[in-house]
């Protein structure tokens, strides 16, 4: 196991819900100043993490990136259309599809 001193995690294993709600700003403490990530369950079943804000802006960055590798050809072959035909998606029609 990596100690925080060498700048990377711990994987800690996991709490319960119960020993979440009891010991909460000592989980804090542990996730902040140790860069440690800890697992809550609920009935034996992983419900969620607590992790340094680091590893979630990571994360983020991460997930955005790879959702801009999956949009990029879309985009490509919507833009070629255009270039091509002229043809433009409403704005109506794209809120539609996505939920805006």
């Amino acid at each position: 196991m990596a100690t925080a001193a060498s700048g990377k995690h711990t994987d800690t294993g996991s709490v319960t819900s119960e020993e979440l709600r009891l010991g909460l700003g000592e989980l804090i403490n542990r996730v902040r100043y140790r860069n440690e990530r800890v697992r809550v369950t609920r009935r034996g079943k992983p419900v969620m993490a607590l992790v340094p804000l680091e590893d979630l802006e990571l994360l983020e960055k991460v997930l955005d990136a790879i959702e801009d590798e999956i949009d990029l050809p879309i985009v490509k072959e919507r833009l070629k259309r255009y270039e091509e035909t002229g043809e433009a998606i409403p704005w109506e029609q794209v809120k539609a599809e996505y939920g805006l």
